[in-house]
């Protein structure tokens, strides 16, 4: 009995020590920094320390927030996909709140009058897609035009090490792909901030006085369940592993279940063959207006895939959707969103030639390795 208890509390121990320790959660690295200072905060709901938010943190500790900055889907993270957010102020702190999305992606210089210091915490998913990539590039920009030190708080990538993906075109930049990366990066938002400033991707390849917060107890192989959703229809760890796979199907017709229960972990329409599976989107907080909104779609529940940490990119979706779509010349939308999803045409074009997913994913690998060998550059973490 006594063996049994002494293995218990090894084990604990273990456990205990072995768990990942945030960027925000190591404060002794970034509190003594913002004492005395004027500070703005780029932040969202996923900003948590110990289970509380990290602006009601810092203003328990008497530090000086400004402002907060807050990404697409908003401070509170409840705003549609896309949808554009007014500034305002926080009904919780009293604190000015400005939108970095819609026309206003970049704090100007008039956002960082008497500013001495950005902070920067929130959780990212490991896809180029992912729009707080962006939002990251333009404060970075923007602390440097300012002549503003930036301080990023590390997280872990909840799609850990995987990397796949084409490598971004920079024909096709846009706010849902900035930099030459592929789809699948396999770095911490941290490890990303340091990549963009050594390599110069910031207007006129200048370079943000930055400081990243270091995680604790971490590895690119390490799991990692987000304990909060990242975004509004990101509700868990499926479908966060499947999001690299089923948002290129926002440059087509098909749904990828916005406005139900099962955000990316399904994909259909009215006008996909008729199947078992059935589904119907209606109004609801993050989609108030889904695609087919309170039609029937027939479609494919991907509720039952396994998470496979060493696999990359399943195009399967993707090419059966194609194939399955009853108005295929129409499957890829004309304002070639896809394309920008993808990283550039030829995903696309490749779909339509009936390329086998060997054949394309082969054609992603000069890529990648390059990109392999850059990535080496600024990790952080084994």
């Amino acid at each position: 009995m006594l063996k049994k208890i002494t293995i218990l509390i090894i084990s604990f121990t273990i456990s205990l020590f072995s768990q990942i320790i945030t960027g925000a959660s190591n404060s002794s690295e970034y509190l003594p920094k913002l004492k005395g200072k004027n500070v703005a905060i780029v932040v969202n709901q996923s900003s948590l320390i110990d289970g509380e938010h990290l602006v009601d943190y810092l203003l328990r500790r008497d530090i000086n927030i400004v402002k907060i900055f807050a990404p697409e889907h908003g401070f509170r993270g409840k705003a549609d996909a896309g949808q554009h957010l007014k500034n305002g102020i926080d009904s919780q702190t009293g604190l000015p709140i400005i939108s970095l999305y819609g026309k206003h992606k970049k704090p100007t210089r008039r956002d960082l009058k008497n500013i001495d210091i950005l902070l920067f915490d929130i959780q990212d998913v490991g896809v180029r897609f992912y729009t707080y990539l962006s939002t990251l590039h333009y404060i970075m920009e923007s602390a440097v035009e300012s002549n503003i030190p930036i301080i990023v708080l590390d997280r872990p990538n909840p799609n850990g090490g995987r990397i796949d993906g084409e490598v971004l075109s920079l024909k096709y930049k846009s706010f849902v792909g900035m930099h030459p990366v592929p789809t699948l990066y396999g770095m911490t938002i941290g490890e990303y901030a340091l990549m963009i400033n050594g390599e110069g991707w910031l207007k006129g390849h200048r370079r943000a006085n930055l400081q990243v917060v270091h995680l604790g107890n971490y590895r690119h192989s390490t799991p990692y369940s987000l304990p909060i959703k990242p975004s509004p229809n990101l509700p868990n760890d499926l479908s966060i592993y499947l999001y690299p796979s089923l948002a290129f199907f926002e440059g087509t017709p098909l749904s990828v279940g916005r406005g139900t229960t099962m955000q990316f972990q399904l994909y259909g329409s009215p006008y996909y063959r008729k199947t078992k599976f059935i589904f119907t989107p209606i109004s609801r907080e993050g989609a108030k207006h889904p695609k087919y909104e309170n039609r029937r779609c027939y479609g494919v529940n991907l509720r039952g895939e396994s998470i496979d940490s060493s696999k990359g990119i399943n195009l399967s979706y993707i090419i059966d959707a194609y194939k399955n779509y009853r108005y295929r010349n129409k499957f890829f939308l004309k304002n070639r969103f896809f394309d920008k999803l993808a990283g550039s045409s030829n995903l696309r074009k490749q779909i339509i030639a009936g390329r086998s997913i060997r054949y394309i994913k082969k054609s992603w690998q000069r890529g990648l390795n390059r990109f392999k060998i850059m990535r080496k550059k600024y990790l952080i973490y084994p």
